[in-house]
């Protein structure tokens, strides 16, 4: 079955197919309450926002979220860099995401990305982080998540840097258009990155 990534803005990315799971839902303007599991990658305003991961919860869904994170969520489900949870047709393996040189997501956090595999697809949420060794050790990535707005995060030369790193087959950005970033760092990066890039506008789907 294939799976459809619809960027919904900033972070925030909605992954559709026999289940559903939201990655860092944030600034949604309603709720679909469709979502099975729910990824928040760390505790920062624009990926964990306690109102929007309510409005895309179904009834029987998870949220998982890195340790310090889960704390402040009722009932949600910790994972770590290296764990993997199981939900039904969805696995979640945690991935280290830090910064290098700077220091608004430092490594001690144990802060996420994720390997997602949904429908024998492999997708790569790579979190707020920066180019990091631990990129080059996964495998088999369909397509990669990358942020390309810099200050925070990678730029866009180091997020295409980064996809020869992972070795993925496609790369979606994010991390532009709001706070930080631009339109320009987006085609920039589709410009420099080795792989299929799909530049999205919010609201946008592409289906792999």
């Amino acid at each position: 079955m294939a799976v459809e990534i619809t960027w919904i803005n900033h972070a925030s990315f909605r992954l559709a197919g026999s289940r559903v799971v939201y990655i860092d839902p944030w600034k949604l303007p309603h709720g679909p309450r469709d979502g099975h599991v729910v990824f928040v990658s760390h505790s920062h305003h624009d990926h964990f926002n306690p109102g929007d991961i309510q409005k895309v919860c179904a009834p029987d869904a998870v949220v998982v979220a890195p340790p310090d994170t889960a704390s402040q969520f009722q009932a949600a489900r910790s994972l770590a860099p290296g764990q993997t949870l199981r939900f039904d047709d969805v696995s979640l393996t945690g991935v280290p995401a830090y910064n290098v040189g700077k220091d608004f997501h430092p490594q001690a956090n144990d802060w996420l990305g994720a390997i997602i595999e949904l429908d024998n697809a492999r997708v790569y949420y790579a979190g707020d982080t920066d180019r990091i060794p631990e990129m080059a050790k996964l495998e088999e990535i369909d397509v990669a998540l990358l942020p390309v707005g810099g200050k925070y995060t990678m730029n866009a030369s180091e997020a295409a840097e980064a996809c020869d790193d992972i070795g993925c087959a496609a790369a979606v950005p994010y991390h532009f258009g709001d706070i930080v970033g631009s339109a320009d760092d987006a085609r920039q990066f589709a410009d420099a990155a080795g792989c299929t890039v799909h530049v999205l506008k919010p609201g946008q789907s592409v289906t792999v």
